[in-house]
């Protein structure tokens, strides 16, 4: 029924990054070749040009506890998250109380109750919406939350249902000597998407469907958050860029297998980073990613949001394609996919 996003109030350059991470105490706890590299990343070209933080004085960011990051996620998640869903239900013509059910997607802070609970009660949702959350299944978990919706809907085909990603990885900001952290530290952004389904849609509208999982266990400390005293630890593999590519490749071959119609079809991966979008083109010979760069550049890599950022980006840019193949992929390892095709009844 609609799709929307919101955005944190504050950009910054690559430049001004690196500007305030150099103003920072942050340099001298590190070693000199750990702060070199992190003026490398942050320089070089890397696909990025502004990344939106949620983190109040974004300065004393190097030097904030657990307890301080926390905090940050309890009041700019439901913020952002709130933003975007009043936006998909203005956009989608409705208002709070028709929706049935709230399935919100998170990984960079906790709250219990969960983020759908503080968003529910901020837009005004009625007590009676079945609240759902999604914890803990990194970049690729808004592709698992619509399967979540879409289970619903099949039970109940009028119900109307959000879906929400909402990330402040700014929140979970942490840094050491360690390559893969500096590398996460020049990548991760805010945002969040807001999307409204429901199972009686009109003519022309878009239908997921074909949801389709991979779990490799065996690779999970490729990437993964870690708890380091309190805090949220990003491990991140140089091997993450292939390893993506080969979990998407397997899906999409598998979507085939089971009679997916590759003619007239548009592929739309989460964003990653530069060096995944460049290992995911040449496992898909061909193929480019426009869409998904276009959304690394402006706001970085959001974790679960950025999927469908490149979704509306596809769906505003008014391409010629009745057939769309959503793929997202995070920490598990773990990556995940599903079609929408247009209802032509």
């Amino acid at each position: 029924m609609s799709l929307e996003t919101a955005d944190p109030e504050t950009f910054f350059t690559q430049q001004e990054c690196l500007e305030i991470f150099l103003r920072s105490k942050a340099p001298k706890r590190m070693r000199k070749r750990s702060a070199l590299l992190m003026e490398k990343v942050l320089m070089r070209n890397n696909g990025i040009g502004k990344r939106g933080f949620s983190y109040p004085e974004i300065d004393t960011i190097f030097d904030a506890n657990p307890g301080k990051l926390n905090q940050v996620f309890e009041q700019k998640a439901p913020e952002l998250g709130t933003r975007a869903l009043e936006k998909a239900l203005e956009a989608a013509g409705m208002s709070p109380d028709e929706l049935d059910g709230l399935i919100v997607c998170t990984c960079t802070g906790y709250l219990c109750p969960g983020l759908s609970s503080f968003i529910a009660q901020q837009v005004g949702v009625r007590d009676s919406a079945e609240l759902t959350d999604l914890v803990g299944m990194g970049c690729g978990a808004a592709i698992p939350s619509l399967r979540q919706a879409s289970h619903r809907i099949a039970a109940d085909p009028d119900s109307r249902i959000a879906v929400i990603a909402v990330e402040v990885c700014s929140a979970a900001f942490y840094l050491d000597d360690d390559p893969g952290v500096i590398i996460s530290a020049c990548l991760f952004g805010d945002g969040a998407a807001a999307s409204i389904w429901t199972g009686n849609a009109k003519a022309g509208a878009w239908k997921a469907s074909r949801f389709d999982s991979l779990h490799l266990p065996d690779k999970r400390q490729l990437l993964r958050f870690e708890n380091a005293n309190g805090a949220l630890r990003n491990r991140l593999s140089k091997d993450i860029p292939d390893e993506a590519a080969k979990a998407v490749r397997t899906l999409y071959d598998a979507s085939l297998n089971r009679g997916m119609n590759p003619h007239g079809l548009t592929l739309l991966p989460h964003t990653g980073g530069r060096d995944v979008l460049d290992s995911m083109e040449e496992a898909f010979p061909g193929e480019k990613f426009p869409l998904s760069r276009n959304v690394l550049k402006n706001h970085g890599n959001m974790s679960s949001p950025s999927v469908l950022y490149v979704l509306k980006e596809a769906l505003n840019s008014g391409a010629d394609s009745n057939q769309l193949w959503l793929t997202s992929f995070g920490a598990g390892f773990t990556a995940y996919c599903c079609c929408l095709g247009r209802e032509t009844y």
